[in-house]
């Protein structure tokens, strides 16, 4: 099986790259800044900004029997971003205005074909119903909805609490450490 994992920056990302590499998958991670330790057998693709994210995963997933998409990438970012450092002396900076970054889980499960796509939702409220609409809104196969507003879950900590949302139903799962949540996403790609 050849996989890809995207991730900003973080320990879900990494975890779910060296379980499936643990497990015989040719990995392909595309990883924002973070000075976290790649798992070894990992391809690892560094990349700075969220369409450096969106090529490569793009990239990655022509050669992939499957995506976990669990980054946290930003929904927006500067229309016309500055070359060089903006001096409030020379430059009045009164507004910013912004564009729609490209969804890289959208975008990728609009190419999956019969391949398998699971992405995140890190939400602090109304977990499960927001996962719901999300699956539905980009496509993919399963949502991992993790509530953040928790001090045991979400980015930052070493568990999670979390629900395995998919078009089957709802999956409602104990506070894990990473590497279980990946062993478990792991083993409903490999049941899918």
């Amino acid at each position: 099986m050849r996989f890809i994992g995207n991730r900003s920056s973080g320990k879900m990302g990494i975890a779910l790259a060296g379980e499936a590499a643990r497990r015989g998958a040719t990995v392909t991670l595309v990883l924002g800044p973070t000075s976290l330790e790649i798992p070894r057998d990992v391809e690892c693709v560094r990349v700075q900004t969220a369409a450096e994210m969106l090529q490569a995963a793009q990239s990655a997933f022509q050669a992939a029997d499957a995506a976990i998409c669990a980054a946290a990438v930003a929904d927006y970012t500067p229309a016309a971003p500055a070359d060089h450092k903006l001096k409030k002396v020379n430059e009045r900076l009164d507004r910013i205005e912004l564009v729609e970054t490209v969804d890289i889980l959208a975008e990728l499960s609009r190419h999956k074909g019969n391949r398998c796509v699971i992405g995140f939702a890190a939400e602090t409220d109304n977990v499960v119903e927001y996962a719901k609409r999300k699956l539905a809104r980009k496509g993919c196969d399963a949502i991992i909805a993790n509530d953040v507003s928790r001090a045991d879950s979400g980015f930052g900590t070493d568990t999670n609490k979390a629900w395995i949302v998919s078009t089957t139903g709802v999956l409602e799962l104990p506070v894990l450490t990473k590497p279980q949540l990946a062993d478990t996403i792991l083993d409903l790609l490999q049941n899918s």
